[in-house]
């Protein structure tokens, strides 16, 4: 498993100490929130502020005292690796700056480690909800109460998530309010839909996981770090999620400078194969 490379170290510590990680970050993004987030673009014009680069902080020294050599890919830290062909993990630091700045408590910090280009472990938390949500391959996935700053040890209201068999009645999809496209539009006119839910970040997987949903697709180019942590949680939960044609995600594509061509992801798995590829030449 996972934290087999580390003697002495088990999987359940692995994730605590990861997940206190991550708590701690969401303090301080708390904390900048309270201060001044000093709002400034980015080369690609999205957002950055003090509290992505102070969570990024806490996170890149978190993740080196847990996992002390393994390499980090970090949304504003970059990657100085030309390759990733063994374990790393992906961080987004601050995923959602736009609901941060528009003060909704939609944004998240994603964490996933990736071994075989595949991800095996992901965590997510809202720290303005106080909650995370975590899972690991073959080994389901759960949602927990914690406080921003808490330690694991503090987590309460502690439930396992499942995905959910998909209703007759029609889908519920997951759609992002900043960037919704027309291929994905293209795709949800295809489908038995009964209403969308639009909602910023991270969360959308989580809510997938969890049951509230059954599709989240997104047909346009994306980061890995912003989907690697929900593809695992989305997985250990009993969903699937694939690229546009079908095929399997792969991450630590250094080539493509970390970049999907797009994804879907289904609660319930017999979905995904049913309807095969979603792309226009289908």
């Amino acid at each position: 498993m996972i934290a087999a490379r580390w003697p002495g170290l088990s999987t359940r510590q692995l994730i605590a100490e990861l997940s206190s990680t991550i708590s701690a970050a969401g303090a301080a993004i708390l904390a900048e929130c309270r201060a001044s987030l000093n709002v400034r673009a980015k080369a690609d014009d999205s957002p950055v502020t003090n509290a992505d680069h102070a969570s990024e902080a806490v996170m890149l020294e978190g993740i080196a005292r847990v996992l002390p050599g393994v390499p980090v890919i970090s949304e504003e830290a970059g990657c100085a690796h030309s390759t990733m062909s063994g374990m790393f993990v992906l961080v987004d630091p601050l995923d959602g700056t736009r609901e941060l700045v528009a003060g909704r408590d939609e944004f998240t910090i994603n964490l996933a480690i990736i071994e075989g280009g595949r991800p095996q472990l992901g965590i997510i938390a809202a720290p303005a909800r106080g909650l995370i949500w975590r899972g690991i391959a073959g080994a389901g996935a759960e949602r927990l109460r914690l406080a921003a700053g808490e330690p694991a040890s503090c987590a309460r209201d502690r439930v396992d998530i499942r995905t959910r068999p998909c209703p007759r009645s029609g889908l519920v999809a997951l759609v992002s309010r900043s960037h919704l496209d027309a291929q994905t539009e293209a795709l949800l006119a295809r489908l038995p839909l009964a209403r969308r839910v639009a909602c910023g970040s991270a969360i959308k997987f989580c809510l997938l996981a969890q049951g509230e949903a059954d599709i989240y697709p997104r047909l346009s180019t994306t980061c890995e770090w912003d989907i690697a942590a929900g593809e695992a949680i989305i997985s250990a939960a009993g969903g699937r999620m694939t690229a546009p044609d079908g095929s399997a995600l792969v991450y630590g594509r250094i080539d493509r400078e970390l970049r999907v061509p797009g994804f879907v992801a289904w609660g319930d798995p017999r979905e995904a194969e049913d309807r095969g590829r979603t792309t226009d030449d289908r």
